[in-house]
């Protein structure tokens, strides 16, 4: 069985891998990129899917959850105008989380 911390590792890893936060949003800072981008899209849009499958997946702590919450990530692409505060996904991505967060154990 997987412990804590492992789960939490795990879960970072994965989410890490498609996180458009590390290098493409640099570009759209620098002017390099647009916002509305069709790679920086699809990116994003893979990313958000992967985060959703990994806290619907479960087996995450409410301490593991706090750690990974994708909400400080929406608001920073939210602000650079890559995604919008009324796309599905970022309503759906944020009810997973909170759904994640109501069956979490401490």
């Amino acid at each position: 069985m997987e412990s804590g911390e492992q789960a939490l590792q795990r879960a970072i890893a994965t989410i890490s891998q498609s996180d458009p936060l590390t290098k493409l949003l640099e570009q759209v800072k620098l002017g390099r990129m647009k916002p509305t981008d069709a790679g920086l899209r699809a990116v994003t849009s893979s990313w958000m899917g992967t985060y959703q499958k990994v806290l619907e997946s479960g087996g995450l702590t409410s301490q593991a959850l706090r750690r990974i919450d994708p909400n400080p990530r929406l608001a920073i692409l939210i602000e650079c105008g890559v995604l919008t505060g009324e796309q599905q996904a970022v309503a759906d991505l944020r009810a997973s989380f909170e759904q994640a967060a109501v069956a979490a154990t401490e």
